[in-house]
């Protein structure tokens, strides 16, 4: 049975062993979660130039919407300041910063009624990020920067945490996802064509969880949770931050979440640094996820 935890007080060694067993967290905006949005939120109306980034749509065509967009992306990941703010929250939830590995955090949004539903705002059909070659001891952590109502965030589908789906992560590579798919997702506007795992069969989907928070607020998860995004029917542009962590310890072990159907080639394990002094993670640690020496492809992708 799958809970929500809110607000919970916990160790995070108990946290992590939770939500490996695929329970949900979710915690209250707290200084150090606002501080990361509200930069981001400066970020996104600066670009803008005084428009509302939630309604800015209206105002223009799809292709200058996303032109404003497509910049405040890498921006928003290489800025020093975002790096500062993203390894205060992650040491104030109580995470040792040693053993902790952290990806870049990324800005999304999901614009109303798909008018931009691919590349720069894609809107993720059911997955789980171990579909894309994501470690078993990965954990998502996700931040509303505006307000936002269940019509315009994120499902889960936790009646698939145990259950195995037929789906196509046998045939993704993740240094070819580096090298093409990554690459070109600013390119796909209206229609995205990179090859993704998806499920290969119908879904029950009727039994969703739809978890509203805060602007600040925080959804953490396991990457095998299976989850999705919602069509966004609100009138207003969803925007948000996500970044993943993996613990070294977790990783070293190979533990985690049980994998029931995930099968890609590769790892994401050279995009996350060490909290502590952005140090990348050892490979002797990364090769014990690659079945075989990587050939093909980029190992890390560089903007």
């Amino acid at each position: 049975m799958n809970t929500v935890f809110f607000d919970s007080n916990v160790t995070d060694e108990v946290r992590r062993k939770r939500l490996y067993e695929g329970q949900i967290f979710v915690f209250s905006p707290r200084p150090s979660s606002v501080a990361l949005c509200e930069f981001a939120r400066t970020m996104i109306e600066d670009g803008f130039g005084g428009l509302d980034p939630r309604t800015a749509q209206y105002n223009m065509p799809v292709e200058e919407y996303v032109s404003i967009v497509a910049p405040l992306k890498p921006k928003f990941i290489h800025d020093p300041e975002t790096k500062k703010l993203l390894r205060a929250l992650v040491e104030d939830f109580a995470c040792d910063l040693a053993k902790t590995y952290v990806d870049v955090p990324r800005l999304r949004l999901v614009s109303h009624g798909g008018e931009l539903t691919s590349g720069g705002g894609y809107a993720h059909h059911p997955h789980r990020d171990t579909w894309y070659s994501a470690p078993m001891s990965q954990l998502n952590w996700w931040l509303p920067i505006y307000e936002f109502q269940s019509d315009s965030g994120m499902a889960f589908h936790p009646r698939y945490w145990d259950r195995p789906v037929k789906n196509g992560s046998s045939g993704f590579n993740y240094y070819e996802w580096n090298a093409q798919g990554r690459k070109s997702a600013a390119q796909h506007i209206k229609a995205d064509t990179r090859k993704q795992p998806r499920a290969e069969e119908p879904l029950e989907l009727e039994s969703q969880i739809w978890i509203v928070c805060p602007p600040g607020g925080i959804i953490l998860f396991s990457a095998a949770q299976m989850h999705s995004t919602v069509a966004n029917t609100s009138g207003y542009a969803r925007y948000s931050i996500d970044f993943r962590t993996v613990n070294i310890d977790d990783a070293v072990a190979m533990s985690g979440a049980p994998n029931v159907d995930s099968a890609p080639v590769g790892t994401s394990l050279r995009d996350f640094v060490r909290g502590t002094d952005g140090s990348p993670m050892a490979e002797e640690t990364v090769r014990l996820y690659d079945q075989a020496t990587p050939t093909d492809g980029v190992l890390v992708f560089r903007p």
